[in-house]
């Protein structure tokens, strides 16, 4: 008998940041539907397909990898605000355009919304921890700001208009709708999240920006009636 060549393992080449990125991956969907406390770190080595050894190697531990999951979902909503440009456009369609990007981010990144809800409860605790955040300077303020003197100088926005009051209100316009829109649809049995539900609301926002910018109009005066 020939005797059988003994099998050789072929040894698995390690992508460290694959790895990283699957464990993030994992974290954010963890600590998205959990929060901080009720994430584990046993499930997100699980989801991410790796051990807990990796995670706390490349991530440095929950605490750690919590704040970095803040950083990471900032850094992409940071990164598509710098990719805003409103030149071209009017101070008020630059405002809607701004507001819709707003509102779409949401619809698009849900964990966003869940992350801030769970952090909010936290009073920013870990928020507080990251050097990164900080450095991460929005463009928004700037932009509505342009956008505002020029809707000023053209004579269609009223003055008195402050840009962190008109982004957080837009904000609150688009976080509402969307992140109690389970409960708002259960106590109105209507489906909130439903795709024509949300465009109305868009609408409807649109309508309230755009009233509340509007340069206000002298009133006109009552045509003087001859007398008989």
């Amino acid at each position: 008998m020939k005797a059988t060549k003994p099998v050789r393992k072929t040894a698995v080449k390690r992508d460290p940041e694959k790895t990283q990125a699957r464990i993030l991956a994992a974290a954010t969907a963890e600590f998205a539907a959990k929060g901080f406390s009720g994430a584990r770190t046993e499930q997100i080595a699980k989801r991410a397909k790796s051990n807990i050894r990796m995670l706390y190697h490349y991530h440095g531990g929950k605490d750690a990898l919590y704040t970095r999951v803040l950083e990471d979902v900032l850094a992409r909503l940071r990164a598509q605000e710098l990719q805003l440009d409103f030149s071209s456009a009017t101070p008020l369609e630059g405002i809607l355009q701004l507001f819709d990007f707003i509102d779409g981010h949401f619809s698009t990144h849900p964990e966003l919304l869940q992350l801030l809800a769970f952090e909010n409860l936290n009073k920013a605790a870990h928020l507080r921890k990251s050097t990164r955040i900080p450095q991460q300077a929005s463009p928004v303020l700037d932009l509505i700001n342009t956008l505002l003197q020029r809707g000023q100088a053209e004579g269609v926005f009223r003055t008195g208009v402050d840009a962190l009051h008109l982004y957080v209100s837009m904000v609150s316009l688009a976080y509402y709708g969307k992140s109690h829109a389970h409960t708002l649809s259960r106590i109105f049995k209507q489906d909130l999240l439903a795709r024509d539900w949300q465009a109305a609301h868009r609408e409807q926002n649109h309508q309230m920006l755009a009233g509340f910018l509007r340069h206000p109009q002298p009133p006109t005066k009552p045509s003087k009636r001859s007398k008989p």
